[in-house]
């Protein structure tokens, strides 16, 4: 009786026990704890640890290294494998005395045995991260005009204060996952197939200057009275080139070739500069909102520009991404939701 007991409860493994391994009964199969659910569905726990059995040999390319790594002798592998070999009506294996090496078709089996496992996995993730409070260090990479949303940052700290904020400004273009980054924030095209992408919010562009220069060098009435204008120009600091001018009429004006007084690579001196009265600056927005409002720059051609640029938040494809990354992506989108531009607080 107590033979048979222990016999039922190793079955449940998936892999039938060979009484004369000393092993079988130390170690239970990596596999999910998911016995009850497979069996009143019909997927039995044999046919399941089968398919481990099946997968650690095919990785372990030994029946031997595979039951040392499932708790069972390698006869028994030998065994489940036969059995599943048996059932498919194919072969899985070329095995030889020396040698073990898969099928064609026990390559194919293989690839999908693996996804069988991984979404057994990430099931089994989904549901104990859905219990679980953002936490933990994030790591975000953000475009040097960015410096402006800080506020939107600072109230989301305050929103998940166990959550340790790892802040990266700058413009040049990172490898959100060869370099480690949660996630990202870019303006412009976002062209990345191993990224999860959110358009957070638009924003749109105006020519400013103070009102002390405008004073003195007149108001330009059309883009091409840009020519005897001071030109304030941002670059790009990953090529150096100056960024283009979106002025009304597409490609009418875009060979217009603009004075330059001075370049820089980030938004905050050109505005400086700009309100100093040295010249005319292309800039976002939200980034000059707070010196319209107080008057030290005003905007110029507005009809003549015609661009809408876009945030967007990426991230590394997941279908879970853990609850950190989930809490920082649904704030952002929702503090700067589309055809808004970025609150100044």
């Amino acid at each position: 009786m107590k033979k048979r007991v222990e016999a039922a409860r190793t079955a449940r493994r998936g892999v039938i026990p060979d009484h004369k391994s000393p092993h079988r009964m130390e170690k239970r199969a990596n596999i999910p704890h998911t016995e009850d659910n497979l069996v009143r569905n019909g997927l039995t726990m044999d046919r399941l640890g089968s398919l481990n059995a099946f997968v650690q040999a095919a990785e372990c390319r030994s029946f031997v290294a595979a039951g040392r790594q499932l708790g069972v002798s390698s006869s028994a592998i030998g065994k489940a494998v036969a059995r599943l070999e048996e059932r498919l009506g194919v072969r899985l294996f070329h095995r030889s005395t020396r040698s073990m090496t898969l099928t064609t078709e026990g390559a194919q089996f293989l690839d999908r045995c693996r996804r069988i496992f991984r979404e057994i996995e990430a099931a089994e993730r989904e549901l104990s991260q859905a219990q679980e409070a953002p936490r933990g260090k994030l790591r975000v990479s953000l475009p040097l005009v960015c410096m402006l949303i800080t506020p939107v940052i600072g109230a989301f700290m305050r929103a998940y204060p166990e959550i340790e904020m790892d802040l990266d400004f700058t413009d040049r273009l990172v490898d959100v996952i060869d370099e480690g980054f949660d996630a990202v924030i870019r303006t412009g095209e976002t062209r990345d197939s191993r990224l999860m992408t959110r358009t957070l919010g638009s924003f749109c562009h105006r020519l400013v200057g103070s009102p002390d220069y405008f004073l003195h060098h007149g108001i330009p009435q059309h883009p091409q009275e840009l020519r005897a204008h001071a030109c304030l120009h941002h670059k790009y600091p990953s090529t150096g080139k100056l960024e283009r001018w979106p002025l009304c009429g597409g490609d009418e004006y875009a060979e217009i070739d603009l004075p330059v007084a001075a370049t820089a690579s980030t938004i905050e001196p050109l505005i400086c500069l700009a309100e100093q009265g040295l010249g005319i600056a292309c800039l976002p927005l939200f980034a000059v909102q707070r010196p319209l409002s107080e008057g030290t720059l005003i905007t110029v051609l507005d009809g003549h520009i015609h661009d809408v640029g876009e945030f967007h938040i990426l991230w590394p494809s997941s279908r879970h991404p853990s609850p950190k990354v989930k809490a920082f992506v649904d704030f952002m989108a929702a503090e700067l939701s589309v055809g808004s531009t970025p609150p100044v607080r």
